[in-house]
């Protein structure tokens, strides 16, 4: 059996999470169709007991604690349809994932993708034409 690495302030979604929460992830798949996430905020209670969501679930959905829902079986890109009802987004899951503010978390993204425009000791070149043809 596979150990499983450990990552500090990260849940792991591995097959134990899937299996843990699946009610609460083929829920959030449903919010694709505006009509079910209208149905949800009509009687969330209701939404949740039809798609058999367990009470630790249904009581970080009720506390819109998205951590807790990571924490229960909840895969991030599911969950970012539950967000979208709120209002959120995937930079917002990521600043509360991170305990960063969003301008922080988005900061962050920047400095990570600050590329070069050439590696070091890459010389520059130019296109040339090919003369087969």
């Amino acid at each position: 059996m596979r150990q499983q690495q450990d990552i500090p302030g990260t849940t792991l979604f591995d097959g134990a999470q899937a299996r843990k929460g699946y009610a609460l992830n083929k829920m959030c798949f449903s919010f694709n169709d505006a009509s079910n996430r209208a149905a949800f905020k009509r009687d969330e209670e209701a939404y949740m007991r039809h798609y058999g969501v367990g009470e630790p679930q249904a009581a970080a959905i009720r506390k819109r604690d998205v951590l807790g829902l990571l924490a229960a079986g909840g895969n991030v890109y599911y969950l970012a349809k539950f967000a979208g009802i709120l209002g959120l987004d995937v930079q917002d899951l990521g600043a509360a994932q991170t305990g960063m503010t969003k301008d922080a978390f988005k900061a962050m993204l920047v400095r990570h993708n600050d590329q070069p425009d050439r590696l070091e000791g890459e010389e520059a070149w130019e296109w040339q034409e090919s003369s087969v043809g």
